[in-house]
């Protein structure tokens, strides 16, 4: 059967050993390794279709890699199909509405839409591909004035288990429609979405760099800041510890920053007013904050592009009282003896809290006003201690914590088990996805992801 599936897909077809077979898994997370019975790499639908229907014929389970940032569990015995040649990108400047396929990095998105004066919603990291982050919500940073990407999709172009090209929306399969917005990969591999852009070309924001020593100050100020903040107005602060390497500028290495990040869409004076008590805790180390046009949005958080091996955890918060600050300040701030090269708080609410026009699968909106995201870095021996010390910090905040999750934001390991997963979602929503995918995908072909089961029928 592989000689058929080599004979009807353009792109490579490749077997372990073959050459090419390891560069062809190339993935930013390192920390995740990708050995499939057979690695297909799209160069259109007809080659996904071809590979989804030889999975299904040889019963192996269907896995899709683009960038790799999101990986969760290995693609052993899969068939793994990579994406990164469906690269179409098109913009419609006069309906302001973008068409892009899978393989599309943010960082191509918004070279061109910038041209056009337009933006998309795109996350903190230009490497991430369009697709596999608008599937599983896609929080950025313009969020709370204009939600998550997934509410913004009009159209997918997705193959499903029977290896069907399906155009989806809210009028040809709306069941359809609503589940692949917020559930990621669970009914299918998605070649291509489309979806609206915004008339957003300059904005108010950037990043201050404090040092590590006014942590407490900056995280306090943060909790007090947010709580009457207007809808245009986005942000977080991150602790990082930077290793001494080249990327990381010279003021940054090897020790504790507190890096506040904010994009305003408003009046920049009035930008300036709202961070100005920050500017009076301190002298910061780096302050960029100003006038930015679209095409520079990756600098807010300034997220490292070259692959790394992270470990990943996160938690979402209904509140954000001192006591809190004071627990993340302990696990995570400069008394702290810690392994996190990010421990991040991020504002949510606004239009992150309101369900979208078209709803959509996109969970856990209601009661969460924060996002606390750590990530650590190191080998397969470090991985236990590393994911113990998140563990940790998490449960240092369980008093606050809602109890659920945002999809993109899981990892592997323990994040990556059918009952981890299910937080992703509300307890309501959870039971018509799986309703969802018995219908679309009874097999369960798609698994090598953050797994919704598909329901079993009773007798």
């Amino acid at each position: 059967m592989i000689d058929n599936l080599r004979a009807t897909v353009t792109g490579p077809v490749l077997l372990p050993g073959d050459p090419g077979y390891t560069e062809e898994l190339h993935t930013y997370n390192l920390t995740v390794v990708h050995t499939p019975s057979v690695v297909v790499g799209a160069t259109s639908a007809a080659d996904v279709q071809a590979a989804v229907r030889y999975a299904a014929a040889t019963e192996l389970p269907v896995a899709a890699l683009g960038a790799g940032h999101g990986s969760s569990v290995s693609s052993d015995g899969s068939v793994l199909i990579t994406t990164r040649r469906l690269t179409g990108l098109t913009i419609d400047e006069n309906a302001r509405t973008a068409r892009v396929e899978a393989g599309v990095r943010w960082a191509d998105f918004i070279e061109q839409a910038g041209k056009f004066g337009l933006a998309g919603l795109n996350g903190s990291s230009p490497t991430v591909t369009v697709v596999s982050y608008t599937l599983g919500g896609g929080l950025g940073p313009f969020g709370r004035k204009h939600g998550y990407a997934a509410d913004h999709v009009t159209a997918l172009e997705v193959v499903t288990a029977d290896g069907e090209l399906r155009r989806v929306t809210a009028d040809t399969e709306p069941d359809l429609f609503w589940a692949l917005r917020g559930g990621k990969g669970n009914f299918g591999v998605v070649v291509a979405i489309e979806f609206d852009v915004f008339p957003i070309r300059t904005f108010y924001g950037g990043g201050i760099f404090f040092p590590g020593e006014l942590a407490p100050q900056v995280l306090h100020m943060f909790r007090e800041w947010t709580a009457d903040l207007p809808e245009e107005m986005s942000g977080s602060v991150g602790l990082l510890h930077l290793p001494p390497l080249p990327f990381v500028p010279e003021p940054l290495r090897d020790r504790l920053v507190a890096h506040l990040r904010i994009t305003y869409l408003g009046d920049m004076a009035e930008g300036e007013r709202l961070i100005a008590p920050f500017r009076a805790l301190g002298e910061p180390i780096i302050d960029a904050v100003g006038e930015l046009p679209y095409t520079a949005i990756a600098s807010v958080h300034g997220d490292p592009i070259d692959p790394l091996p992270l470990y990943e955890h996160g938690a979402l918060l209904h509140s954000l009282p001192a006591e809190a600050v004071d627990e993340f300040l302990r696990l995570a701030g400069p008394e702290a003896v810690s392994p996190l090269v990010l421990a991040e708080i991020r504002h949510m609410g606004g239009a992150l809290s309101r369900p979208p026009t078209v709803p959509n699968a996109v969970g856990n909106r209601d009661d969460a006003l924060f996002n606390v995201f750590l990530v650590a870095a190191g080998g397969p021996p470090d991985a236990a201690a590393l994911h113990g010390y998140e563990q940790q910090l998490i449960d240092a905040l369980s008093p606050w914590s809602t109890g659920r999750r945002y999809l993109n934001f899981l990892f592997g390991g323990s994040d990556a088990t059918v009952e981890s997963a299910a937080l992703a979602w509300t307890p309501a929503d959870y039971p018509r996805l799986r309703e969802i995918k018995r219908r679309y995908d009874p097999a369960n072909l798609f698994r090598i992801n953050h797994n919704i089961p598909p329901a079993v029928l009773s007798d």
